[in-house]
């Protein structure tokens, strides 16, 4: 799965040197993140403009168009994760509101598909990792800032000054005993 600066998302197969498939065109907001469902039948784009989108993988057509596509922050969707068995959706991004970490439900109608929205990050929110042994989401931001919010109880546990930059990247080891941060510095 590619995406690129012009927007465009295409999907190849290692064997064959054409692609299988256009998700998006060229002429898009840029791509900012994309990532498979665990289970391999889904792919989801997040865009510059506060856009995700998720399509059905098997698609036969050469340009399909996604099952769902809602606006998750008003500037920029930076990072998102599927989580459970992909129905649910973290966004990290930047909104006028601040409300830059947010919890979607993706079988409810997009109009109110919005479970919980956390208020942090000044600036937005640049990346996101989801732990599922604990049901913890991990998300960095613009400011150097880490905050790791309980997604059972919908609410911020901790906050720290991780870097003086922002924090573009976020891994966690297997047992989710530690995790690491990475910067812009």
């Amino acid at each position: 799965l590619t995406g690129a600066q012009d927007g465009s998302v295409r999907m190849f197969e290692w064997t064959r040197p054409q692609q299988l498939v256009c998700f998006r065109q060229a002429g898009n907001a840029r791509v900012t993140r994309m990532y498979f469902n665990s289970q391999g039948n889904k792919c989801g784009v997040a865009d510059g403009e506060g856009f995700l989108s998720i399509w059905q993988v098997n698609q036969t057509t050469s340009n399909p168009k996604p099952y769902l596509s809602w606006q998750c922050h008003s500037k920029t969707t930076s990072d998102f994760a599927f989580i459970t068995s992909s129905s649910l959706v973290a966004t990290s991004g930047q909104s006028n509101d601040n409300r830059n970490v947010c919890l979607w439900d993706t079988l409810v109608s997009s109009g109110n598909n919005l479970i919980h929205a956390f208020t942090c990050h000044d600036h937005g929110a640049t990346v996101l990792q989801y732990a599922p042994k604990h049901q913890l989401l991990i998300s960095g931001g613009r400011k150097g800032y880490v905050c790791i919010f309980d997604i059972r109880q919908r609410q911020i546990l901790f906050t720290f000054q991780a870097h003086e930059s922002a924090v573009k990247a976020l891994a966690l080891d297997p047992s989710e005993d530690y995790f690491v941060t990475g910067s812009a510095e």
